[in-house]
Order: C-alpha cells, then sequence, then structure tokens
C-alpha cells in the first residue's frame, strides 16, 4: 500500500515538475524578449521646446535706422570719457546695441553739425549727457535743441545728468525724466540698455498692430528699410517711465 502511495506521488511529482519548469522558462523568455525590446525615447522623440519669437535686436525695424542710441556729450576729457564707458558697456556683449559717438564716428571732412543731424535722424533714441561743461558750450546746447526739433514728444530722448544738480537741469527738458549718472553709474548704464530695448519693443509691436489693421502679413510688411519717418510708428512714445529710475 505504502508502495503504491510512493508511486503515485512520484508520478504526480514528475508530471507538474516540467509543467513548472516550462513555465517557468517561458516567464524568463518574456521577460528577456521585452527587457531587449525597450528603448529608452530619444532626444529626437522628446517633445521640442516652443522657440521663442526673435528679440528686438533681430527685428527689421531696429535695422530700420542706422544706430540704436546717439550719445551727445561735451568737449571736456572728463565729459568724454565718461561717454565711452557708456558706449563700451551698450557695445559689449550681451547687450551689442550699435552706438553713435561723435568723436569715433563722424566721418573725416565732414561738417560736424551735418554729421551730428544726419546721426540724430539715423538713431532710434538720442542720449544727452549734461554736464557743467555740456551747459557752457554753444554747439552742445545747439546738439540739444536739434534733437528735441526731430521728436519733442517723442520719448527718443534720454536725459543723462552727471556731477549736475537739479537745480542745473535745463528747462527745456523738464518734460523728461533723467537718469542721473553721479549716483550709480553701473545702474544707470543698465536703465539707458532697458530704455533702448523697450524702444525696440515698441517698434515691433506697433508694426505687428500696423499689418494686422491693414492686412499685411509677415514682419516689416511691404514698408522698406530705410530710415523711418518722424509720424511713424518709429516716433510712437514709449511708456512714461517712473520717477524711481531716476536713480
Amino acid at each position: 500500500m505504502y508502495s503504491l502511495w510512493f508511486f503515485v506521488a512520484g508520478w504526480f511529482q514528475k508530471l507538474l515538475n516540467p509543467r513548472i519548469s516550462s513555465s517557468t522558462q517561458r516567464d524568463q523568455k518574456v521577460k528577456a524578449t521585452t527587457s531587449l525590446s525597450y528603448k529608452p525615447p530619444s532626444p529626437e522623440a522628446a517633445p521640442s521646446r516652443v522657440q521663442k519669437p526673435p528679440s528686438a535686436l533681430s527685428s527689421q525695424q531696429r535695422w530700420r535706422r542706422k544706430y540704436d542710441l546717439l550719445v551727445c556729450h561735451s568737449l571736456a576729457d572728463s565729459d568724454a570719457e565718461e561717454a565711452i564707458r557708456l558706449v563700451s558697456f551698450l557695445e559689449a556683449s550681451p547687450r551689442g546695441l550699435r552706438c553713435f559717438l561723435w568723436q569715433r564716428d563722424v566721418c573725416p571732412g565732414g561738417a560736424v553739425f551735418t554729421e551730428f543731424c544726419q546721426a540724430v535722424h539715423e538713431s532710434h533714441l538720442q542720449a544727452l549727457l549734461i554736464t557743467p561743461h555740456f551747459l557752457q558750450e554753444e554747439w552742445c546746447m545747439y546738439m540739444m535743441h536739434q534733437a528735441l526739433a526731430e521728436g519733442p514728444m517723442s520719448s527718443r530722448l534720454i536725459p543723462l545728468i552727471w556731477n549736475l544738480s537739479h537745480a542745473e537741469y535745463p528747462p527745456e527738458l523738464r518734460f523728461y525724466v533723467y537718469i542721473n549718472l553721479s549716483r550709480n553709474a553701473d545702474r544707470g548704464y543698465s536703465l539707458i540698455n532697458k530704455t533702448v530695448l523697450m524702444r525696440l519693443e515698441d517698434l515691433v509691436k506697433t508694426e505687428r498692430t500696423f499689418d494686422s489693421r491693414s492686412g499685411i502679413g509677415g514682419e516689416g510688411g511691404s514698408r522698406g528699410d530705410g530710415p523711418a519717418s518722424n509720424d511713424g510708428p518709429a516716433e510712437t512714445p514709449l511708456p512714461p517711465r517712473s520717477a524711481a529710475e531716476e536713480g
């Protein structure tokens, strides 16, 4: 009786072992196949990031004028050195602005007043480095009035005061918020760069609004690449800056 029981138990064990081993082998094959067939997602398959629109520095509106900023200063050595420091800051990477510095950029043999007036017309904004020397030089005052004549209320003028009291600030510029470089020159330079970028961004927004209303497709529409007229979108005022930006 016991021998019969051992025989039956052994027979069932032999019957079940192949099934268990075959099932185990089948599971191992499935796992191996799955591990071989799985591939991590490639970078190309990852969703691409939304590209940012081109900045104002690369817009067509910017290139309609030759310069982003004109810097006017007196003939005094100290004023010239300060103007050079400002221009070097604005032209350096990553800012990369195009500045007109009359001692450096005037055409040799050309009339100073003619060269300056042409540069004013070809600049998006004009910065006046107003110092005691500036107020004493007749040609500086002439240049100031020339810049005002180009766009008296167009927000294209950036008064900068350096070593000058508020009481000495020219009355012709009383409607303009100035930047005081005497307090913190580095902060003042950054404000100037920010103002120029705001101006260029404003040109892009104005152009897009004009194109949408006119049904013109594409950036810049059918307008030319030459200097913009004073009554066009390039003359649209910037939003007024707060008095806190005076420095």
